[in-house]
């Protein structure tokens, strides 16, 4: 049964109405609750505002490195440390390191450029600062429904985005409504706001139907994996920010790694891998366990005598947008607005995007209230980016618009050119360097590459993806279709296993994809869906476009507890 038949059977679906409609309970998608609640306190005004957050909780599927810049957060709530935010750890020293196989070189902290400091910022948990955020913005009134995934945008008559649709719950692996089947609602507002964070998938949709990136660059990312462990005291300096660059990865690819020193003997470690990376053979999981042991990194995870005493807690993965301000799209359209990661207003210069996904929350709340008070609906939010374009976001990320696009040049190069432009320019490089192919296109095909033999995981520094996959508390309910679909089931095999030597088997964190022989010898793509942990990894990779991740039931998904 489609989707239609369902709704042409059990409908209509249940509606409400709000002045506001917003999609994501992330740090965007909040800080816009928050600041329009706000506005109509100021004003002795009452706004009716709605949050859907698909985790089972705010916070649930959140994966930071996270330092932050507490800039905006001032911005929003100017008390924040009477009122108890959980920025605990502040940086207290910070060091990078170029890496080879067997050494490291760390850059004079003198030498290092002005978005590479961090002195000022804060080591948080992202999760823990968004159920922060979520208690503020129900204390406002904001009304959030965690567990509710928006599956689907609601047009009326003149193709104005009017809300959005819940997906259905309890549909079988069939198609077919199951024994506890309940059909979504609509959400229907004067205007709706997209903060999925990156690669979000209804923002996807809009974007291509708005043309919404008509002349920007292709939009670029990377995958973060990320572990947190408990380690020595010995080995733990709380505030210490570690970033790396180099090795495991070769020239041609982009990609770095943090340490960051939290509480209590934890150490947030994470690496990222751009995925507009060549070779099909590249596994950014195990590229990730392989960088764990340069003998530079693995001294934090050991003890005196060599061993591995630290225990790794908790692990997961997230795409990141990393295209900058020239692949930024238009964030308005008829009816609503891109904020945050869906957007893309990550600065990848800082590795840094929730304080951006905080300010453009606020800045798109303020232009949604003076439209709602106003008497408008389902126009275009205009007042939006022209606030942005006068922000010190846009000034912060114009700095930077080149950072990604060096890197096309190889790691030397976007070194020397990336230290030229912000250490001895200040970030105002008189050129603009673009980008013309979105990260897919880069793959090459398996037999122009190296295969790459990594090695088998100890079980103590490093590790497998369904040993990871357990302690990110994974689950979705066994008996719904897929949230990973194809749009033809031959490609995978005839196209993707043929000429690239199946990626999706190796660039996926979770083990999702796996290649599997039949009875009769042929293979076939394994699609293990209860494994994924929503990085959206696959969506943006895979070399044929055939992968399209759609919204699983709400509540699905990962349940990070503070990462």
């Amino acid at each position: 049964m489609t989707p239609q038949d369902i709704l042409t059977q059990f409908g209509p679906r249940e509606t409400m109405d709000y002045d506001v409609v917003i999609v994501g309970g992330g740090p965007a998608g909040l800080a816009s609750a928050i600041r329009l609640k706000q506005l109509a306190a100021e004003r002795g005004q009452d706004l009716s505002v709605v949050v859907l957050e698909k985790g089972s909780e705010p916070g649930a599927h959140i994966l930071s490195g996270a330092v932050l810049d507490p800039r905006s957060l001032s911005e929003l709530f100017p008390d924040w440390k009477a009122m108890g935010a959980p920025l605990h750890q502040p940086v207290t020293g910070e060091a990078m390191l170029f890496l080879s196989e067997t050494t490291g070189y760390r850059t004079p902290n003198f030498l290092l450029p002005e978005c590479s400091q961090n002195h000022g910022n804060y080591i948080i948990s992202l999760g823990a600062l968004t159920r922060w955020l979520a208690q503020q913005a129900e204390a406002l009134g904001v009304e959030i429904f965690p567990g509710f995934a928006a599956a689907e945008v609601l047009y009326d008559e003149n193709g104005a985005v009017k809300g959005v649709a819940t997906g259905n719950m309890g549909v079988e692996k069939s198609g077919e409504p199951g024994p506890n089947f309940q059909i979504g609602m609509e959400l229907l507002g004067k205007y709706t706001l997209f903060a999925e964070g990156a690669r979000g998938h209804l923002g996807k949709q809009l974007i291509a139907k708005f043309n919404l990136d008509e002349g920007c660059d292709p939009q670029s990312y990377g995958i973060g994996i990320k572990e947190v462990w408990e380690v020595e005291p010995a080995r733990h300096e709380p505030g210490l920010v570690i970033h790396t660059a180099g090795w495991p990865l070769d020239n041609t690819t982009y990609g770095g790694s943090f340490l960051y020193h939290m509480a209590d003997n934890k150490i947030a470690m994470g690496f990222i891998t751009g995925l507009n990376y060549q070779n099909p053979f590249l596994s950014p999981f195990e590229e990730f366990q392989r960088w764990k042991t340069h003998p530079n990194i693995r001294w934090y995870l050991e003890n005196d005598q060599g061993e591995v005493t630290g225990k790794r807690i908790a692990y997961g993965a997230r795409a990141i947008t990393a295209g900058g301000l020239l692949s930024l799209p238009k964030t308005v359209f008829p009816g609503g607005a891109l904020v945050g990661c869906d957007a893309g207003f990550l600065n990848v210069s800082r590795i840094k995007g929730s304080h951006a996904a905080i300010k453009s929350g606020m800045l798109c709340a303020e232009a949604a209230y003076e439209a709602v008070t106003g008497g408008r609906a389902q126009d275009e939010l205009s007042a939006y980016p022209q606030a942005f374009e006068a922000s010190w976001l846009h000034a912060e990320l114009n700095k930077s618009r080149n950072f990604k696009s060096w890197f096309k040049y190889g790691l030397r190069v976007a070194t020397l050119m990336n230290g030229l432009e912000q250490f001895g320019l200040g970030g105002n490089m008189p050129w603009t360097v673009r980008r013309d192919k979105p990260d897919h296109a880069y793959l090459k095909p398996a037999a122009e590459c190296q295969p790459i033999d990594y090695p088998k995981p100890d079980g103590k520094l490093t590790f497998d993806r369904l040993s990871s996959v357990f302690i990110s508390s994974a689950a979705h309910e066994e008996n719904q279709p897929a949230h990973l679909t194809l749009k033809d089931a031959s490609v995978p095999v005839n196209i993707n296993l043929a000429k690239y030597a199946g990626p999706e088997a190796r660039y996926c964190p979770a083990g999702v994809y796996e290649f599997v022989k039949n009875e009769d010898g042929s293979d076939r793509l394994q699609i293990n869906a209860a494994n994924c942990v929503h990085c959206k990894t696959c969506d943006i990779k895979d070399p044929t476009q055939n992968i399209v991740w759609v919204t699983p039931e709400g509540g699905g998904g990962p349940n990070y507890a503070d990462m």
